[in-house]
C-alpha cells in the first residue's frame, strides 16, 4: 500500500457520474436442505453494506486521494447478496429499484468544457450500469462538450461512445458488443480487462500478478480509479493500465465490495 501512498493525486479534481446504489453482503451458514423444498436453509450471521457502483468508483477515488464530485440518482438501488460464509459462494443476489429516473438535462447541459458549477474538472468518469440514469445521448454530449471522458459502461456501444478518451469493459461486456465496435474504429480506446488473465490494449496484453481471489464484486470500479488518476499524473495509458491492475489486484483478495 505504501506504493499508492507515494503517488500524487491529492490536486487532481474528478468528476464521476452514473448510477449508484448500496451494495450489501448477508453472509450466513448452511447446513441442512429445506424439508419443503430442495433448497439450502441460510441462517444468517453478519452484514457489511458499501456504497454500490459509481458510488465506489467514488470512495475508490476518495481512499486514493483526489477530490471527487458526485452526479448520480435519488432513488436509491440496492444490491443484497446472500453468501456461504464458509466457501464465499454467492447463493442468491436481490435488487431493488433496479431502474431509475434519467439524469436531468439541466445537469448535462452544466457539465462543460471541463467546468461543473464553475469548478475545473480533470477528467470525468462515467460509470454507466445502465440503470436509466444516463442514457446515450446524455454520454454522447458529455463527451461531445469535455475532453478527458472516462468511459466504464454495461450498454451495447456505439457511435454515441467515440468521441470519449478511453473505453473501459470486461471481456464478457465486449463479448456482447464486439459486432457494434468492427467499424467504430476504437481500437486506439478500448480498454478490455480479462479478469486474472489481466487486461486488453491495441492487441497488447497486460498481464496480473497471480493471487487467491476471494471476490472480483467492484474490481472494475477500483481499475478504472486507478487508471483514470495515474494517467493524469503521467499521460501514459501503458503506465496507468499497469497501476489499475495493481489496484484491483488488492481489492480482488478482500470479501465484498471494498476499496483500494
Amino acid at each position: 500500500m505504501s506504493d499508492f501512498k507515494k503517488k500524487e493525486f491529492k490536486s487532481m479534481n474528478i468528476l464521476v457520474i452514473g448510477d449508484s446504489g448500496e451494495d450489501i453482503f448477508q453472509y450466513g451458514s448452511i447446513t441442512r436442505l429445506c424439508p419443503e423444498a430442495p433448497v439450502p436453509v441460510f441462517n444468517p450471521t453478519t452484514k457489511t453494506s458499501n456504497p454500490g457502483m459509481s458510488g465506489n468508483v467514488v470512495a475508490n477515488l476518495k481512499a486514493l486521494g483526489a477530490n471527487v464530485t458526485h452526479i448520480t440518482n435519488s432513488t436509491q438501488i440496492t444490491k443484497t447478496r446472500l453468501v456461504d460464509e464458509r466457501t464465499n459462494q454467492i447463493l442468491l443476489r436481490i435488487d431493488k429499484n433496479d431502474k431509475v429516473k434519467n439524469i436531468d438535462t439541466d445537469e448535462v447541459f452544466k457539465i462543460r468544457y471541463n467546468t461543473y458549477n464553475d469548478v475545473h474538472i480533470d477528467a470525468i468518469i462515467i460509470s454507466d450500469y445502465d440503470k436509466g440514469f444516463l442514457n446515450e445521448d446524455d454520454i454522447e454530449m458529455i463527451c461531445s462538450y469535455n475532453s478527458n471522458v472516462f468511459i466504464d459502461t454495461k450498454k451495447i456501444i456505439d457511435k454515441w461512445a467515440t468521441k470519449a478518451s478511453f473505453l473501459k469493459i470486461n471481456h464478457v461486456e465486449f463479448e456482447r458488443t464486439e459486432y457494434t465496435l468492427k467499424d467504430l474504429k476504437l481500437k486506439d480506446k478500448l480498454i478490455i480487462t480479462l479478469s486474472d488473465k489481466g487486461c486488453r490494449y491495441k492487441d497488447q496484453i497486460f498481464p496480473v500478478e497471480k493471487v487467491k481471489i476471494k471476490d472480483v464484486s467492484g474490481a472494475g470500479d477500483t481499475f478504472i480509479s486507478g487508471l483514470v488518476l495515474e494517467w493524469l499524473r503521467t499521460g501514459e495509458i501503458d503506465l496507468a493500465i499497469k497501476f489499475a491492475q495493481e489496484c484491483a489486484t488488492v481489492v480482488v483478495q478482500k470479501q465484498g465490495v471494498v476499496t483500494i
